[in-house]
Formats: C-alpha cells, structure tokens, sequence
C-alpha cells in the first residue's frame, strides 16, 4: 500500500496550481479530484502508520479511485501516464 501511495504522489500533480488544474476548458473539477484523492492518501498513510492492515479490498479500491480521478487529469491534458496500479 505504501508503495502504490508513493507512486500515486509521484504521478499525479497535486502540486500544480490551481489555475493551471483548471485551464480553459472543465471536464470534471480537477481541484476537487486532487483534494479527494490526496485526502484519500493522506487517511490512508495515518491509518498504516498507526498499525492498520490493509486487504486486498482496499488496495483495489484506491487502485480503482486514482485510475477514474487519473482518467478525468488525462482528458483535461494535466497527465500524459496512466494512473499507477496493476494494469491487465
């Protein structure tokens, strides 16, 4: 889990400006994507460094999350590489 959180931060620009998220053209709120999804991380590191054991479920489920908020940053031209995650 820890691995797949260091690549999604990597990846995914959470540190763009907001201006630049958001540009000319909206398709889907790309701010409020990142907010999401950094919170998501965020919860997610506090609760592994306090001992929790993540299952497969939820490794699954924040691999679903960053592909749909990576697919949404793709369209608005804010990332050129797939979202991190097994890819089939």
């Amino acid at each position: 889990m820890l691995q797949l959180i260091d690549e999604v931060r990597m990846v995914f620009p959470f540190d763009l400006p907001r201006a630049q998220v958001c540009g000319d053209e909206c398709r889907g709120c790309s701010v409020k994507l990142l907010v999401f999804l950094e919170s998501e991380l965020d919860s997610w590191e506090s609760r592994l460094a306090a001992g929790e054991d993540p299952g497969l479920a939820e490794l699954s489920q924040l691999i679903r999350t960053t592909r749909k908020v990576g697919r949404v940053l793709e369209n608005s031209g804010l990332m050129r590489m797939p979202p991190p995650g097994p890819r089939h």
